[in-house]
Order: structure tokens, then sequence, then C-alpha cells
């Protein structure tokens, strides 16, 4: 009987196992194919109970090698919902709005992020760590990647607006985790079963092992990268589970349903617009915004504005979606008449940067960025400023922001983005020397790439163009990792802000953190997951030449090598 077959007599949710529905679910937004074996779209939580039990007993069956992988809208970057066995697809029927109060809502992790705030946005509630993809994510891939964007300079990423989730253990149960005082914490480590040994061996470790993990705490205001034992708890005064949850990737089990709390946005915008003909003057120039505290400060380069100019009618098609419908084409391109005659005059800008006010009035908004455009006007005269008055004079610039990747990706025929270092993190008053460095290793290959990032958090995204049929982009792949990664942690920053590891990055995972701490990570996911049933090779378990044999590009092709034979003539080999 084939697993499809099996899975249905168990579910009440539907299995496919068709040849089109596997490749479908083989990709996500990353370089990466793994073909899977079913996928499941679970009905309920009894369902993914089901499952789990499922799947414990095949493993007591030697070289069983099933395993489950939730996924949602399949925007990762980094391989993250992947796999060659069961997924778990979370956007068919976990798609709810459970409650919304005057604080908080509970949500089913399949439900779109778009939807969520739709209805968020009726009481005047947001979900601030929303991303650039915020019309194509959900919730669910919010929490299991502790997504930030770019309102993550004040507001902070998903993991600050965790307060619950309840979650498929491996032993086939639902529990419920949040954050845990002392006396309820001595009761948990005092339950019998599966939840209180996890709270016993998870209190222990981070009593144990406190210098450890201090010393391995990430030094940068952003990180998505490995489990997140610096920020549960001392395993005496306090505890939380949920948080070590957001941001494992499903690596420790399946979330079913999240508490949020949200937060009230100011309702007015405007903007400092800021252009960088060279990057040495980002070092007097990012502690003056940060000092101003803007609600976002983020950044794209020359690459990514060229991209605009070449794509402008798509780009104003995005701009009238979002919002402009008053505006025409022509008002548009009117609109962008002083970037065209500043790039006439002085050429593209190496760097934009966009500064971000929000304020209960039009006016309180509109005094920060004067006041902020006037302080750099006068301190640094060789930087243009620019100032958006309002959200409306502001979205071009957020347009070509937002959507950058997406029409690199769609519109350059015959060439493929290759999100491989796309998500680095490093402290902001370090920019002026590691940008210079990271260009230099970035010329010694031939690339296309835009770069686009939150330059106040020192969070850059870097996407290259490659061309997929080029069987040298293996080793460039490879090689360009570890320079860029190398380079990063020398600055004493992360490999992921956001997007975590996923099989991208998870080989670089124990250089960032370093043996001692590793170690730690394992055994985690042993407490968790004891059979390896919950998405394996995610955080931790993949190896360099594990990641590479699942790129979805040609493999590299030895050289012939020629053999003399018995006559002593040569064959090739």
């Amino acid at each position: 009987m084939s697993l499809a077959k099996e899975l249905q007599k168990v579910l009440h949710g539907s299995v496919e196992d068709a040849p089109k529905v596997l490749e479908a679910y083989s990709r996500d937004a990353s370089l990466f194919k793994v073909v899977p074996e079913v996928v499941v779209h679970p009905k309920n939580t009894d369902d993914i109970c089901a499952l789990v039990q499922f799947v414990n007993v095949q493993k007591e069956i030697p070289k069983t090698h099933l395993s489950l992988t939730a996924r949602a809208a399949g925007t990762d970057m980094s391989g993250g919902p992947l796999t060659d066995s069961i997924v778990l697809d979370m956007t068919a029927h976990f798609t709810r709005l459970l409650t919304l109060g005057h604080d908080c809502a509970v949500v089913e992790p399949g439900m779109y992020f778009r939807d969520f705030d739709r209805e968020t946005q009726k009481k005047g509630l947001e979900l601030p760590s929303y991303t650039a993809s915020r019309e194509l994510n959900t919730v669910g891939g919010m929490v299991a990647n502790n997504s930030g964007g770019e309102k993550n300079l004040k507001y902070g990423k998903t993991a600050r607006y965790v307060e619950e989730l309840e979650v498929v253990l491996a032993d086939g149960h639902p529990h419920v985790f949040k954050k845990l005082g002392k006396e309820e914490l001595a009761v948990k480590c005092a339950e019998p079963g599966f939840e209180g040994d996890i709270y016993r061996k998870m209190s222990a470790l981070v009593r144990t092992h406190a210098a450890t993990i201090a010393a391995a705490t990430p030094k940068v205001e952003k990180n998505s990268s490995g489990y997140a034992l610096w920020d549960i708890g001392d395993g005496v005064e306090a505890l939380d589970l949920a948080r070590l949850f957001v941001g494992s990737q499903g690596t420790l089990g399946i979330i079913t349903k999240i508490k949020f709390s949200l937060v009230r946005p100011l309702p007015y915008s405007a903007m400092v617009v800021l252009f960088l003909d060279n990057l040495s003057e980002l070092g007097a120039l990012v502690p003056e915004v940060l000092k101003a505290k803007p609600d976002s400060f983020e950044s794209y380069d020359d690459h990514t504005f060229k991209l605009g100019v070449k794509y402008f009618p798509e780009f104003a098609r995005q701009m009238v979606s979002k919002g402009a419908k008053e505006m025409s084409l022509f008002k548009l391109f009117w609109s962008f008449l002083p970037e065209v005659w500043m790039v006439m005059r002085g050429g593209v800008p190496k760097l934009v940067l966009m500064a971000e006010f929000r304020g209960g009035t039009q006016l309180e908004a509109l005094t920060k960025a004067v006041d902020l455009a006037g302080h750099i006007t006068k301190t640094q005269p060789r930087v243009s400023v620019r100032v958006a008055r309002s959200e409306k004079a502001a979205r071009k610039y957020w347009v070509i922001r937002r959507e950058s990747f997406n029409l690199l990706r769609q519109k350059v025929r015959g060439m493929r983005t290759a999100p491989f270092i796309d998500d680095f993190v490093v402290p902001p008053n370090t920019l002026p020397q590691f940008l210079p460095k990271l260009e230099h290793i970035l010329e010694q290959y031939e690339l296309t790439y835009t770069v686009a990032g939150h330059v106040g958090d020192g969070n850059f995204h870097i996407i290259p163009l490659i061309d997929p049929k080029d069987q040298k982009m293996r080793r460039v792949i490879d090689e360009l990792s570890h320079k860029v990664y190398d380079l990063v942690l020398a600055y004493g920053g992360s490999i992921s802000g956001e997007h975590n590891d996923g099989l991208v990055r998870t080989p670089y995972v124990p250089k960032m953190f370093g043996p001692a701490m590793y170690a730690l990570f394992l055994e985690v996911k042993k407490i968790f997951d004891p059979q390896n049933i919950f998405n394996p090779g995610k955080k931790v378990g993949t190896t360099y030449s594990d990641a590479l044999t699942k790129l979805d590009l040609p493999p590299i092709k030895t050289k012939k090598v020629s053999t003399p034979t018995k006559k002593g003539r040569m064959q090739k080999k």
C-alpha cells in the first residue's frame, strides 16, 4: 500500500502524491529543490496528532526515513519547508482568525498576513513585524522564521509579539507554551509525562550552561540563526519555551495556534530620503539618523535604483495597486522627475537611505522629518536630501524597496535569483568598513545583484542573479558563501537576521556559534524531537556537501581523464 493511502486512513484532511503536486511543493523561493513523498492537507489538530503518532510507529521499523515538515506560503528563501518525506500544507485549513481583542489576537498559522492585517486594521491594530513579502506570507511562517521587516528598528521582530503557542509535540499531543514565572515553572517541572520532562531538561540546560549561552549570544539587534536559548529565561526565575519555538523552523513541533500581542500604529508619516555617492559617508550619517529615532531606516543600492528606472511601468502599476489610484501614470512619472534630474547631474547614487517618521498628526511626522533633513543638509552637504511630506509622497520609494526582488526574479530572462547571502547582519557602526570589503569580494565574481536592507539594524539582503544552466554556479555559491559569512562573523555579525537557517545556512551555524553552543542546539533538538521527525536537517544536522547536493542547479562536470588500455591506446573515462 502506498504511503498516501496509509495516511488517508488516519486523516480527515486530504493526501496527495500526484507528480504535479509533488513538483509544486519541491521548491520555495530558495535555490533548492527537494521532492516530497506526499503532501498532506491536515484538517484540524487531531489530524496533526494522528500524523505524529503514525510516524512514531513507523520509526520503530529500522531505517524508516519518514518525517513531517510544516509548510505555509512557500516564500522562504532558505529551503526551510523542503523535504523528501511528508509535507504538511497549513494553508488549506489552518486559516482562521479565532479571536481578536483590544490588544491581541489568536490565529491559526496558515492564515495569510494580508488577511490577518485586514482584520486587525479594522480595530486600528497591527502586527508590526511584517516583511516585504507581506502580501504573500502567512503568520505561521513569520513565527517559524522569527521574521522582521521595515518596522523592526522601533517595534522589533515577531518574537516580541508571540505571547502563547499551541504546539503538537513528538508525543503526538497538543501542548500550550507561554512564559512561566518561578512558581508556575516549579509546578511544570514536577509534572509527570513528556511535557514535564521537557521543562525539567530545558531548565537544567539553561542553568548548567548559562556561561556558554551568554558567550554565544549574538551581539547584533537581529538574529534568526540557531535556537534562541539566550532569550528564554534562566530556568529558575522564568522560562519561556514559546520563545524557543519562534524561529525554530518547525524543527521542534508543529504550531497549531498563535496568540499575538498587537500595537496601535501612529496614522501619519513623512520620510527623509538621503542619496549617497560614497559609502564612506555612512560612518557619520547613520549615527545622526539614529539619534533622531526614526520609525524605519531602510536602504537600497544603485543596482536596485537602476532596476526601478528600467522597469518603471511595473513599479508604477504596483504603486497604483497599493493605493495610489488617484494617480495617473503621467503623474507618477512626474513625481520621479527630481530623481531623474539628480541622476542627469551627478549619476546614480551608490546608496539610497529612507528614514520614516510617524506621528499622531501629519504635522508631527513632518516636523520630525524636516528637522532631520535640515540637520543633515547643514552637517553633511555632500549628501543629497529629499523630504517626502506624506505617506503618498513616500510610496514610490517604498515600492522600489519592497518590490525589487520580485521584479528581479520575474523580469530578467534566462537568469535566476539566487538568495544564498541574502540575510546577514553586522553592527551598524561597522558599515563604512564592512561594505567596501563586501563589495571587493563580490567584484571577484561576474554577478548582477541588488542590495537592499534595514540599514538601521545593519541587516542587508544581497540577491545575485545567476545563469541556472552555468555549471560553475555550484562552485561560486560555495566559495562566495564562505567568504561573505567569514567577513560577517569577523565583524561580530549574524549569518541570518530574519530569513533563518534552512538548508542554505544550517551548515554555517557551528561556525557562527562555536562547538559548545552547537552541542546545546543538538541537545535541544533531542529533548523535543528524540526521533528526529520534525523537519530534519534544518538548524542542525546539514553539512556543506549535503546542502550542495540539493541545489536546483546542474552538477559540476568532472574532467575526463585518459588512461592507457592493454594495447597502449588511450581511453576516456
